[in-house]
C-alpha cells in the first residue's frame, strides 16, 4: 500500500500543461493528471490561467492506479496554491518619519556628484 490514497490532499509539481489537463509529479514513482473538468467548477478557457510549469500545488487524489503508478487528481474543491496572497506587514510610522532621509539626502547627492565627476575626468 502506498502513501497515496483516495481523498488525500498531497503536494506535487506541475510538469506539463496541455489543452486537456495538467500533469503533476510527486516522487520518482508517481505522477498524475488533473483533467480539465477537475480544474474548476466554471468554464476553463485556458489552463495556463490556473498553474505554471514548475509550480508547487496541492491536489486532491480521486483515484490511485498502483500498477501504473498513476493518480487521477482534482483541484476544483480545494485551495491548491499554498500562498495565493502573501500577507503584507503593516508599516508602522515612527516619530522621525522622513526626517532621516531628508537629513542624509544632501550628503548622498554630493557624494554621487563627486564620484561621477571623478569618472568623467
Amino acid at each position: 500500500m502506498t502513501k497515496y490514497q483516495k481523498g488525500k490532499i498531497v503536494q506535487g509539481i506541475v510538469t506539463g500543461i496541455t489543452s486537456y489537463g495538467i500533469f503533476v509529479s510527486f516522487d520518482e514513482y508517481f505522477s498524475g493528471l488533473i483533467h480539465i473538468s477537475e480544474v474548476s467548477h466554471n468554464f476553463v478557457k485556458d489552463i495556463h490561467d490556473f498553474v505554471e510549469i514548475g509550480e508547487n500545488i496541492y491536489v486532491e487524489i480521486l483515484e490511485v492506479d498502483e500498477e501504473q503508478n498513476k493518480l487521477k487528481l482534482s483541484i476544483k474543491n480545494i485551495k491548491y496554491k499554498k500562498n495565493r496572497a502573501k500577507k503584507r506587514k503593516k508599516i508602522i510610522e515612527t516619530s522621525q518619519g522622513f526626517k532621516t532621509l531628508a537629513k542624509k539626502l544632501p550628503t548622498w547627492i554630493s557624494e554621487n556628484l563627486q564620484r561621477n565627476s571623478n569618472v568623467i575626468k
